[in-house]
């Protein structure tokens, strides 16, 4: 019980000291090293330099191409022009009468395309805060509307999102980014409607109460982009060769996880320098990083007037991707060590006890591990590295899709991530310039409570159904 005190205690620090700013470089170690002290008999430094590092590391070999090449194509999206070209052409269709679904929509489109959500957060604001203040809408409303589009159903539940989330599972099941589309677009319908219910019935609560734009906002912190920036430029690209590399993205993704990497021989994978691996292992992973990369090349060809300076534009993008990637890596780390520590067996048989089989035991572990990390990357990957192979052999000898599992893992990450020490939340405050007080209740409703209520739909449909 000790031990599971000091992971509670350790857990609740974390987030308690992220939600006042500091650092998850910082946090996630110290807080890990916490836990580990109120373990009896658990070896401090070695749960760091032998659990914690390695964990950590682990993760961004894995997973930097993706980071690296979404983080390229978003600053490369944004630099051309080409974000700002999409978003305003959606909210000029919707109008000032329907800005929060211009801003879900915007958003939507460019995540699904590729877009970082980091890239999305800072391209769709001076759109967002233009709309909502033509509107008379209270800004602290803009925050959820971006998490509505930007953080939801595009990052767990379409079927081909070229995110990190959606890639994960791939080397543990032998899926694709196409896993069970019949159930992701239920999540996805579950998310829109729940999220975009509850923003419209803020936005005629706030109206009743005579309410407008800078009530309950006033500008406690400077936003870290500002209105004027949403304006059309003369060079920008018209709006097909804007959406041009979003399209090709998903179906070049389509292609490849499909067609060309299925169809492919590839016997070298089962040498050891190779990672002893097979090829359903890691189609899904080079699916999106040719995806990726072809997308990448055709922005650039198409734009090369629109870039004043390629090299830099590049040099940022990948500059971009470290912080993400380093910061879900420590959270990683910390949760790889809060796995190793006596207290999560006490958790894995509670959840154990809970029955439902496989495919309950999976969402409920990756939904704690992800509230834990406040990260669906991060307890997506603690996840599947403790309990994806024993699932997966649960479900197989159950008769159980593993296009289900992939699925509902990718939708579990997706709910108790949001918590206030999640990296993007802080990182979509600090853009639009509000504080958690402000408009952190907002966020909870539709990027935790409406995917949660989405992983409860696809949980008991896939119960009966199976994947589809």
């Amino acid at each position: 019980m000790l031990s599971l005190l000091g992971m509670l205690t350790a857990l609740g620090l974390l987030i308690w000291f992220a939600y006042r700013g500091v650092s998850v470089l910082l946090l996630a170690p110290v807080m890990a090293l916490a836990a580990v002290v109120f373990s009896p008999g658990e070896p401090l430094l070695a749960s760091y330099t032998q659990v914690f590092m390695p964990a950590a590391g682990d993760f961004i070999a894995r997973y930097f191409p993706l980071f690296l090449l979404g983080a390229v194509f978003g600053r490369l999206m944004e630099h051309t022009g080409s974000a700002r070209v999409i978003a305003g052409a959606i909210a000029k269709a919707l109008g000032p009468q329907r800005a929060s679904l211009a801003v879900v929509a915007a958003c939507a489109v460019l995540t699904y395309g590729g877009v970082s959500l980091f890239v999305v957060a800072f391209a769709i604001y001076p759109i967002a805060d233009a709309l909502f203040r033509q509107a008379d809408i209270p800004r602290r409303l803009i925050p959820a509307a971006v998490a509505l589009g930007a953080f939801t159903f595009t990052m767990t539940a379409l079927p081909g999102t070229p995110a990190i989330q959606n890639a994960i599972p791939m080397p543990y099941f032998g899926t694709t980014p196409f896993a069970a589309p019949g159930l992701g677009l239920i999540a996805a319908l579950v998310m829109v409607t729940l999220g975009h219910a509850w923003i419209s019935w803020r936005i005629a609560r706030a109206r009743s109460r005579g309410q407008g734009y800078d009530h309950g906002a006033p500008a406690l912190v400077p936003a870290l982009n500002a209105p004027g920036e949403a304006e059309p430029r003369a060079g920008d690209p018209p709006l097909w060769l804007a959406a041009a590399p979003i399209v090709l993205v998903l179906l070049a993704n389509y292609m490849f996880s499909a067609h060309v990497f299925a169809q492919m021989s590839a016997p070298w994978l089962s040498e050891p320098r190779f990672g002893a691996t097979t090829l359903d292992s890691v189609r899904g992973l080079w699916s999106i990083i040719a995806a990726l990369t072809i997308a990448i090349i055709l922005l650039i060809a198409a734009n090369w007037r629109r870039l004043a300076q390629p090299a830099a534009t590049l040099g940022a993008g990948a500059n971009t991707a470290l912080l993400p990637i380093f910061n879900t890596a420590s959270l990683v780390g910390f949760g790889a060590v809060a796995a190793g520590l006596p207290a999560f067996a006490l958790v894995r048989s509670a959840i154990d006890g809970l029955g439902g089989g496989p495919v309950l035991g999976l969402a409920v572990s990756a939904s704690v591990l992800a509230g834990i990390t406040g990260s669906a990357s991060g307890g997506m990957s603690i996840a599947l590295d403790a309990l994806g192979t024993s699932y997966l052999a649960e479900a197989l000898a159950a008769g159980i899709s593993p296009e289900l599992l992939h699925r509902v893992v990718a939708l579990a990450t997706g709910g108790l991530d949001a918590l206030p020490h999640n990296g993007a939340v802080v990182t979509l405050l600090a853009v639009c310039g509000l504080t958690h007080r402000q408009a952190y209740g907002d966020i909870f409703m539709v990027a935790v409570a409406a995917p949660v209520a989405a992983l409860a739909a696809v949980v008991m449909l896939g119960s009966v159904f199976g994947a589809f």
